[in-house]
C-alpha cells in the first residue's frame, strides 16, 4: 500500500472507488505515455489554452477603428491625397504670406515695359500695363483662396443646417425648403451673377462670397437632407428615442456625426468650383474689381492680347487650373476614404 503524501490531504472515497469531490487539478488529464486518444486530446487542450491566454477569449485584442480614424488611415496611404494636400498647403502659404516668394509690388507698373517677355528678376514677363506677371500671379492666390474657402464655409453651414433640420423633422418645413431650393436651382449661376453683382460697387471679396452662398446652399441642403433621413432610420437612433432622448440630443449626438460625411465630400469638391466661378465672374467684369489682384482679372486683361503676349494669359490661367485641380483631387480622395462602397 503506497504511503500517504504529506503535502496532499486525504479525501474520503466512495465505496466503489468514486471520488465525490472530483479529480485533483490536472490529475484526471495526466498523460498516459501510450500515445492514445487521451494524450492527443490533452495536447490539443494545452495548445488551445495557450492561444487563449495569448490572444484572449475573443481573439486578438485589436481596437476597432471609427469611421473617421479609418478614413484617415486610408488617406495617409493615398498618393492623390498627399499630392493634393501639398499643393493646397503651398497655395495657402503663398495666399497668407505672398512676400515669401514674391518681393515686388503687384500694383507697381511701368508702361515702358508693357508686354515684354521674361527678364532677370521677372521670370513671367510683364502685362499690358507693365506690371510684373509673376508678382500678380502670386498675389492673386490670396483673393481666389479667400473666396473659395469663405464661400464653401458659408454654403456648408447654411445648407447643412437647413437641410439637416428639414430632413430630421420633416413636415411642412421640409416641403417648404424643397420648393425654395427648386426655385434657386432654376436660376442660372452666370446670369444671376451678372444681375446681382452688376449693382454692387464694392471692390472687396464679400459680395462675391455672398452671391455664391446665396446660390450654392440648395445643393448642400439637399445632400444634407437625404443623409439625415437615411441616418435617422438606423437602429441606434430608434433605440435612443425609445430610451427617452430628446430631439436635440439625437440630432447632435447620433444623427449629425453619421450624416456629415457626404456634406464634407461635396463641399471639398465644390471649393474648387467656387474658385473657378469667382474667376469667371471676374473675367466678365462683375466679380472682383481693381485694385484687387485676381487671376480672373488678369485673364480678362490678357484675353485680347493672347497673340501678341501669350505669357500674360498662360501663367494666371495655369495657376487657376492647378488650384482647381488640387481641390478636386482632394475631394475625390476624401470621397473614396469616407465611402466604404468605393474601397
Amino acid at each position: 500500500m503506497p504511503e500517504p503524501d504529506p503535502e496532499r490531504p486525504e479525501r474520503p472515497e466512495s465505496p466503489g472507488g468514486y471520488d465525490p469531490v472530483g479529480p485533483r487539478p490536472r490529475e484526471a488529464m495526466s498523460p498516459t505515455g501510450q500515445g492514445g486518444a487521451m494524450d492527443l486530446a490533452l495536447q490539443e487542450a494545452e495548445s488551445v489554452e495557450g492561444v487563449t491566454k495569448t490572444t484572449g477569449p475573443a481573439g486578438p485584442q485589436e481596437r476597432a477603428r471609427s469611421l473617421w480614424s479609418d478614413a484617415w488611415h486610408q488617406l495617409r496611404r493615398n498618393p492623390v491625397f498627399i499630392i493634393s494636400s501639398l499643393m493646397i498647403l503651398f497655395l495657402v502659404i503663398i495666399a497668407i504670406w505672398p512676400q515669401v516668394i514674391a518681393s515686388g509690388d503687384p500694383l507697381h507698373c511701368e508702361l515702358s515695359k508693357s508686354q515684354q517677355g521674361s527678364a532677370p528678376g521677372h521670370p513671367f514677363g510683364y502685362d499690358t500695363q507693365g506690371c510684373d506677371v509673376y508678382t500678380r500671379t502670386v498675389y492673386g492666390a490670396r483673393a481666389s483662396i479667400t473666396v473659395g474657402v469663405c464661400a464653401t464655409l458659408g454654403v456648408a453651414l447654411l445648407g447643412s443646417a437647413l437641410g439637416g433640420l428639414a430632413g430630421f423633422f420633416g413636415g411642412w418645413g421640409d416641403a417648404l425648403l424643397s420648393r425654395v431650393a427648386d426655385i434657386f436651382f432654376g436660376i442660372p449661376v452666370i446670369l444671376g451673377g451678372l444681375v446681382f453683382l452688376s449693382v454692387v460697387t464694392s471692390t472687396t471679396v464679400w459680395p462675391v462670397v455672398g452671391f455664391i452662398v446665396l446660390l450654392g446652399w440648395p445643393q448642400l441642403a439637399r445632400i444634407a437632407r437625404g443623409s439625415v433621413i437615411t441616418a435617422k432610420q438606423n437602429d441606434y437612433v430608434q433605440a435612443a428615442r425609445a430610451l427617452g432622448a430628446g430631439n436635440g440630443r439625437m440630432l447632435l449626438r447620433h444623427v449629425a456625426p453619421n450624416a456629415v460625411a457626404p456634406v464634407i465630400v461635396v463641399a471639398t469638391i465644390a471649393l474648387g468650383t467656387y474658385i473657378a466661378l469667382e474667376a469667371t465672374l471676374s473675367f466678365l467684369g462683375v466679380g472682383l474689381r481693381p485694385p484687387t489682384v485676381s487671376w480672373g482679372i488678369d485673364i480678362s486683361n490678357a484675353a485680347t492680347q493672347i497673340r501678341n503676349a501669350p505669357h500674360m494669359l498662360l501663367y494666371p490661367a495655369g495657376a487657376l487650373s492647378l488650384t482647381v485641380l488640387a481641390f478636386i483631387m482632394l475631394g475625390d480622395a476624401v470621397r473614396d476614404a469616407l465611402d466604404p462602397k468605393l474601397r
